[in-house]
């Protein structure tokens, strides 16, 4: 027999469920979207490319002045993290365009 405890968990647990699911069909019913999600998703796709490729650069750059060679680390790694970038933006928009 469960205690009132556990009957209290699970009516929370269900009221949580049916309120995630109520906004999931609202979400997917109200298929309008403003050209804010757009500009978003733009941006949030930007940030994804953009942001390790950056990281590549400082890395690259410690690692030139750190062990100089005869290739620009530099460049070597600006090519693998937009390389890395453009891999992890594809998969967001793979995932999301799957969503819908």
């Amino acid at each position: 027999m469960a205690s009132n405890a556990e009957s209290k968990d699970r009516e929370r647990f269900e009221r949580n469920v049916a309120g995630k699911e109520t906004r999931k069909v609202r979400a997917r019913r109200d298929e309008d979207r403003s050209v804010f999600y757009f500009l978003g998703m733009i941006g949030l796709i930007g940030w994804t490319v953009a942001l390790p490729a950056v990281i590549g650069v400082a890395i690259g750059w410690w690692m030139d002045r750190r062990y100089p060679a005869d290739i620009s680390w530099t460049l070597t790694c600006l090519v693998i993290g937009a390389a890395l970038g453009c891999v992890s933006g594809w998969y967001w928009v793979k995932k999301e365009s799957n969503r819908e």
